[in-house]
Formats: C-alpha cells, sequence, structure tokens
C-alpha cells in the first residue's frame, strides 16, 4: 500500500445497498469503487483544507450514487442517493489514476464495523433526482441541459446520519 493513500473512503450506494449492509453487516461497493481525499485531489486544489477537500470526495461519490439510481428499478424504494463514510484497512484501497482524482478501488467487503456515517437524501429532493436519473447518461456526453438537470439534482444537500442511526431511518423509508 502507498502511505498517501487514505483510508477514510466514500461509497456510493443506493437504499437496497444500504439494507444490505444493515441485514448482512456488510456490503461490497459496486465495482469496489469508492472515492477519498487523495493525493491527486488535493493537488488538484490550490488551496482547501481537509475538511472541504472531503467535501469534494463526498459530492462525487454522491453522483456516483446516482448514477447508480439510474439502473434501479423505477417501482423500487424510494429514489435517494447515499453515500458511506467508512473508515478501511489501507492495505485494502488502491488509488485509481485512470478515473477521475477521487476515485480510489477497494478491494473486499466493508463491515458495518467500518462505517462511520452516511449521507441520504431527504425526501424533498426526489423529484429532482427522478429528471436527472433520467438524462444522466446524456448529461455525460455532454448535453447542456441534461447537466443542467443532474446539477438540479447535486444541488440537494444529504443528510448526515451516524452509522448507528442507519437501522431506524431504513426502518422510516
Amino acid at each position: 500500500m502507498n502511505n498517501a493513500v487514505p483510508t477514510r473512503v466514500y461509497i456510493p450506494v443506493t437504499l437496497p445497498m444500504l439494507t444490505e449492509l444493515v441485514g448482512d453487516g456488510y456490503l461490497q461497493p459496486r465495482a469496489g469503487t469508492a472515492f477519498a481525499v487523495t493525493p491527486t485531489l488535493r493537488e488538484s486544489y490550490t488551496e482547501g483544507d481537509d475538511e472541504e477537500l472531503a467535501e469534494v470526495a463526498i459530492r462525487e461519490a454522491a453522483l456516483a450514487s446516482l448514477r447508480l439510481l439510474s439502473v434501479e428499478p423505477p417501482d423500487g424504494p424510494p429514489l435517494r442517493r447515499a453515500v458511506l463514510v467508512a473508515d478501511v484497512p489501507g492495505e485494502v484501497v488502491t488509488l485509481r489514476p485512470d478515473l477521475d482524482d477521487a476515485v480510489v478501488r477497494v478491494s473486499g467487503r466493508v463491515g458495518m464495523d467500518q462505517v462511520v456515517a452516511a449521507y441520504v437524501d431527504n425526501p424533498a429532493a426526489e423529484p429532482a433526482l427522478r429528471a436527472a436519473v433520467e438524462v444522466i447518461d446524456s448529461a455525460d456526453l455532454g448535453d447542456e441541459d441534461a447537466e443542467l438537470t443532474v446539477g438540479d439534482a447535486q444541488d440537494h444537500d444529504l443528510a448526515w446520519y451516524a452509522a448507528q442511526e442507519l437501522p431506524f431511518l431504513l426502518e422510516l423509508l
């Protein structure tokens, strides 16, 4: 492991993935994808402390969660972007220089005991999320109207929940 690789990661998830985590006690990040404050991310910002850079990584993970929502069944659970905050052993985290600055790969499963918190959309975000899910592929291909629609969804703040609150959050949804 490269010692510069952080161990705090931000994992894009969906509500069904959160349900799996709470029920099974662990989850496997899709394709091992997570986000972190990497050395490359630090270099790409001339200013910003660790907290501000973590916000960038969380925002990227929230966008990845939106992409995950685009492949969820339309009649499934409520649409909510979600990002898990987890502290994982450094040796299971590798940089992904072929992707964006904050992307890392987590090998193996992430246990509930490694989860620090989760960020989850409030119900008010659902209309914007529905619209964004419909056009995210077009946004990725550079359609300006689609990018604005995705931006509208990204403008919704995520609510913070401690790890021990996740079972209750899922029960209320």
